[in-house]
Parts: structure tokens; sequence; C-alpha cells
């Protein structure tokens, strides 16, 4: 059924993008929004409480409807837990930002392209150099396919009904709308939820990290995984990144750990400067491994049916 719901969710997608900004990032930043203003008092506690309350209201809402759904009809049921497996994903629509951005880049148009990156980003290119255009667009682009494709479907698949994709999708939205603040005013409300999601985030990283190490360079990408990421900010991103940069031969950049306000970056992967090219074979990597996951899923369910 994992396997039927995923090439469903990636039909629906194709046929009918979701706007997934305005019907989950900004409902779920609303929400985050609402229980800070109603429990931060500054305290880990409270931010305890606040993402018990968020998160685990989402899953138990969710679950709930998925099992009266289920005792109605399985059919029912099933297109419930499909649902929400499609809000929680929504990847399509940072593959057609990808595209909007390498079509800009073919077309020589770096102000455009790194307009474009911004508005995907959240904020104001750094840089207008086509080789830092195209570098920062395969890493969101890596990154994407792993917060937005393969770590909801680790969880989907972990989980029983909907409740994983929940999880996955309401913890991350949760951290990044509480865990990088560090006014004082917030205090240490966000702390909790920042550390719960590298958590939860841990073992799907090592999965994606993975798969993209199988379907392309393997050696390279264990080899950045193993030798590039014990300094980063984000683990889970970093081996995500390190993996992929590896397997596709181009280098990229992350964060490494801020300290006194001191901020560097390192790089990952190894061989070529990033350029156009890479871009597409950024997209061509997360699709082999989509396929990968795909033949995974099908063996499972060949396993499960044989032992039936």
């Amino acid at each position: 059924m994992s396997l039927l719901s995923l090439l469903t969710v990636l039909l629906v997608e194709h046929l009918r993008p979701l706007p997934y900004r305005r019907f989950v990032q900004e409902p779920l930043a609303r929400l985050a929004d609402f229980l800070e203003s109603r429990l931060n008092a500054g305290e880990q506690r409270q931010g305890v409480l606040a993402w018990c309350v968020g998160v685990g209201g989402l899953i138990a809402t969710a679950a709930t409807i998925s099992a009266l759904l289920s005792g109605t009809s399985p059919l029912l049921g099933w297109l419930w837990d499909v649902f929400i497996l499609y809000l929680a994903m929504g990847f399509r629509h940072f593959r057609e930002r990808c595209k909007a951005v390498l079509l800009a880049l073919r077309r020589g148009e770096a102000a455009h392209a790194a307009g474009l990156l911004a508005a995907w980003q959240g904020g104001a290119a750094a840089s207008q150099r086509p080789a830092d255009l195209a570098r920062l667009t395969i890493e969101a682009t890596l990154a994407a396919s792993h917060r937005h494709l393969f770590a909801v479907l680790v969880w989907f698949i972990l989980l029983p009904g909907p409740c994983g994709a929940v999880l996955y999708r309401a913890s991350a939205c949760f951290a990044e709308a509480w865990g990088r603040r560090q006014d004082a005013e917030f205090g240490d409300f966000g702390s909790f939820a920042q550390r719960s999601f590298a958590i939860i985030d841990w073992l799907p990283a090592r999965f994606t990290a993975a798969a993209f190490a199988i379907v392309g360079n393997f050696e390279d990408a264990v080899y950045c995984w193993r030798s590039q990421t014990d300094r980063l900010s984000d683990d889970g991103l970093g081996i995500v990144l390190a993996s992929g940069a590896g397997a596709l031969g181009v280098r990229l950049e992350m964060l490494v750990n801020r300290t006194h306000a001191i901020s560097e970056r390192v790089v990952l992967g190894i061989g070529e400067e990033a350029d156009v090219d890479f871009i597409e074979s950024a997209v061509g990597l997360v699709w082999r491994a989509l396929v990968l996951w795909a033949l995974l899923l099908l063996l499972l369910g060949l396993a499960g049916l044989v032992g039936v």
C-alpha cells in the first residue's frame, strides 16, 4: 500500500500541484505563532507543552479521522492517508522552482535567477555569480528532496496511517518557527522543538544520504558523508548535502556551528565547481533515488504477500 500511496500522490501532484505555502506552510506557521503567543513564558517547559499540543494534536486528529474512515470503508481510510501524504510532501512545488531557476540560468538571466532563488529561499541572494547561483540551487534541490519527499516517506512507512507524515511535517515547521530564534524575550521556548526535530530527522537523513550514494558515485558519497559533516550546524541536512555532493562530484557549502556570533562555511563534496549542468544532474539524482525507493517498496510489498 505504501508504494501505491506514493505513486498516487506523485500522479496527483503532477495533475494538480499543491499550493504548498498557502495550504500547509502558512497554516502551520499561524498555529505555531498562536501557541507561542499563548504559552511562551521564556522557559523550555512551555516549549515542550506547546510542541506536544501542536504536533500531538495534529497527529491525534489525523489518526482519529483515519480510523473513523477506515471503519466505514478501507478505501476511504486509504484515500485519507493519501491526502495527508499529499499535503505533507509538496515536492512538485519545489521541483518547479528549481526548474525556473535552471531555465533562467540557461538563458543567461543571472539577476532573474537570483530573484527566483531568493523567493524560494526566503531571503536576498548574496551573489549573482552563475556558479554561486547554481551551487545554491543544487543545495536547495537536495535539501527539498529530503525534507519534502524522502523524509516524509520514511515516517509515513514507519508509523501507521498518516501519523508519520504529520509528525515529520509539523515538527519541521515548528522547529523552523521556534528553533532559530535567539532573542531574549523568546527565551528557551524553542529549544525542545529544535532538538526533537533533530531526533526525528536522524534516521530519514541517513536513508536519504544512503539512497544518493547508491544511485550516484558511491565511494565519493560515502567519503564525503564520513569526513565532512562533523562540524556542521545541522547534522541531518549536512549528511544529505555531503552525500549528494559526493554522488554528483560537485563542491557545495554549508554553515558550520556558530560560536561567538561567527559563522563559517565548510566545503562539502569533491570535484568541480557547480554550474548549470550540475543542477540537471542533481534533479536526475533525486529521480533515481525515488526510483530506488519505489523498487524497495515493491520488494517489501511482494515480501509481505509471500509472507501471507
